[in-house]
């Protein structure tokens, strides 16, 4: 049965991460794992969490299943976050269910519109989440791709991107990045996401959104902008978002899938049809992280908490864009980088090519992925003077 099979490659990503862990420079920085780091370069359990694990700890009674949905308290308590005091909600034309992370909430929202309509189409920006293509593809989708980034000038492709979906077959799916674009950090402005809606309405396809950093862009309400005027505005949109990296639950694997039809009725349809293939995937999703969220969610003290804890990291990503544009210009470096300061989220691509990028990793122990995407929440007040000298000697 195994005999036939040949080693695949290794995950780009983990396999930098491996290459990183053995490197014995001391000035070693990494700038490839998705995960946000504080000042020292740990990514700690924020202080609301652990308030509310105790609280579990002292309450949880029992182990047994929670039901494919999840957490009702959850899910309800989710869909408030995301769609704040939205029609939707009020006519009951969402509903919300949980998910082992936002990559099983994408998986399971993959599976559910093949089942929807077998061998549909996905359209998804150019560059994405790496992971976007094989989620699909396993999942029975075809992918093709937009135009989005414009890696020569540091833009977005807006006129190109607007061309490109308004040739889209309404009975296809665009992937969309709700705020916080990974890889690029290049997001949707309001008018931008006015005219994507406007778009996506007329045409009539339906749009899968993404929503993996919501509260790292300009804030919780501000990066949702575009979620909640596509769901005033389409009859039907799925909505996946996760709760790793604004709660630091990484490991806890909890995420969240939402469907929203043209009426309760149909809403509900499409659940029985949403819950039967969680059924036949993981079954029962975990229940600690999202007896987590619940507890902060709904508790007035842990809610203003996590508030500000989110806000420190939002705030230290921002600063970091600024430091490190500041750091190069005081190195030397004459080339136009003040495109990472006005980018959002975690992540920018540097634009530099892999032979300097594997300049930088050889040379100065500076990692990060082949395309130059750099994960921003990896600088520091402590390494971004080193950084700043070992990118402008590659330069």
């Amino acid at each position: 049965m195994f005999g036939h099979l040949t080693a695949l490659p290794a995950d780009p990503i983990l396999s930098l991460l491996a290459t990183y862990r053995i490197d014995q420079n001391p000035k070693k920085i990494d700038l490839g794992v998705g995960v946000y780091k504080n000042e020292l370069g740990q990514t700690t359990v924020l202080d609301c969490v652990k308030a509310a694990e105790k609280h579990r700890f002292e309450t949880e009674d029992s182990k047994i299943y929670i039901g494919s949905a999840g957490s009702e308290g959850f899910n309800d308590a989710m869909s408030k976050l995301i769609f704040g005091e939205h029609e939707v909600l009020a006519q009951n034309r969402a509903r919300t269910i949980s998910t082992p992370g936002g990559t099983g909430a994408l998986r399971v929202a993959g599976e559910f519109l093949s089942t929807c309509k077998p061998g549909a189409t996905i359209w998804v920006s150019d560059p994405t989440w790496a992971n976007h293509y094989g989620l699909f593809t396993a999942a029975g989708l075809k992918v093709k791709t937009y135009p989005y980034y414009d890696h020569d000038n540091k833009s977005l492709k807006f006129d190109e991107m607007m061309a490109a979906l308004a040739k889209v077959s309404k009975d296809d799916i665009v992937l969309l990045h709700a705020c916080c674009h990974n890889p690029s950090g290049m997001d949707l402005n309001n008018e931008q996401w006015q005219k994507v809606v406007a778009l996506t309405k007329e045409n009539g396809f339906t749009p899968l959104i993404d929503m993996a950093y919501q509260g790292f862009g300009d804030g919780l309400e501000e990066d949702a902008y575009g979620v909640r005027l596509m769901a005033a505005h389409v009859d039907e949109m799925v909505l996946c978002s996760s709760c790793s990296k604004n709660f630091g639950l990484y490991r806890e694997r909890i995420g969240a899938c939402t469907i929203i039809g043209k009426d309760a009725t149909a809403t509900s349809i499409a659940s029985t049809v949403l819950l039967s293939v969680v059924r036949c995937n993981y079954s029962m999703p975990p229940a600690h992280g999202a007896a987590v969220v619940e507890t902060i969610l709904g508790s007035n003290e842990l809610r203003s908490q996590w508030y500000g804890e989110l806000e420190i990291m939002r705030n230290r990503i921002n600063d970091n864009r600024t430091l490190l544009v500041d750091s190069l210009i005081a190195q030397g470096v004459t080339r136009d980088f003040s495109f990472i300061a006005k980018q959002k989220g975690m992540f920018s691509f540097l634009g530099i090519t892999p032979e300097q990028v594997q300049q930088l990793q050889d040379k100065y122990s500076v990692y990060m992925v082949g395309s130059s995407r750099m994960s921003i929440a990896g600088i520091s007040t402590n390494n971004v003077e080193y950084l700043a000298q070992s990118i402008a000697k590659v330069l």
